[in-house]
């Protein structure tokens, strides 16, 4: 599977012709490795309402086919844009053809723009080509980290911009917890308050865990 970091939360997941988008902010981030009108996908994975996190969404669906998943509030929303939706709740396993996803908790706000309500936050794991992948969303440090990694990890996507979610020294406590093999940081560097030192986290992550961190740059990928 490849997985490619797009910039601030947003990543591509491709494996056996399948592509998988989670939270696809690209239009207006400044960091945005790709335009959304140059990327595939069978399916969109959205954490929560916030705008840098639904982002494309919507006119990625309506260009490609790809149905929208997400929890019912903002499927519901998105879904009278004239896309196809899928809606599901924290907690909950939605199978799908390439695999499955799996939402969990998060701990963070859920709004739309116009302050409509967005529903729960919640992370992601995702399964793909024999890989499972966790996308924490936007998330503060929790104990039950633990529990979305008991059934094990390839790789965890993990917040450490600070401010609005985990700062790095709590995103290290979450690697410990979750216990994955690899690890990417995300949600940092996209705006001056959220500046963070990718590369040394991923240093920490190495010193003090088990786990590999990867600091990769907008448009950078790995293979797992």
């Amino acid at each position: 599977m490849k997985l490619t970091f797009l910039g601030h939360s947003a990543v591509s997941l491709e494996h056996g012709g399948h592509h998988v988008l989670i939270d696809p902010f690209l239009s207006g981030n400044p960091k945005a490795a790709v335009a959304a009108g140059d990327l595939a996908a069978d399916v969109i994975v959205v954490t929560h309402a916030h705008g840098d996190h639904v982002g494309d969404a919507v006119a990625i669906a309506r260009r490609t086919g790809a149905v929208v998943v997400s929890n019912v509030e903002i499927t519901g929303r998105l879904g009278r844009e004239g896309i196809e939706t899928i809606g599901a709740n924290t907690g909950g396993r939605v199978a799908l053809p390439f695999g499955s996803v799996t939402f969990t908790a998060a701990w963070h706000s859920s709004s739309f723009g116009d302050g409509g309500y967005g529903g729960l936050a919640m992370g992601a794991v995702v399964e793909l080509g024999g890989v499972r992948v966790y996308h924490a969303g936007d998330t503060a440090l929790f104990g039950d980290m633990a529990l979305v990694g008991h059934a094990g990890l390839d790789v965890a996507l993990l917040p450490i911009g600070d401010h609005f979610t985990m700062g790095p020294t709590d995103a290290l406590h979450a690697v410990e917890l979750l216990r994955p093999h690899h690890v990417v940081p995300i949600h940092y560097g996209t705006f001056p308050l959220i500046e963070q030192d990718g590369a040394a986290f991923c240093a920490s992550v190495a010193l003090e865990t088990e786990a590999t961190g990867h600091p990769l740059a907008p448009g950078q990928a790995i293979d797992l």
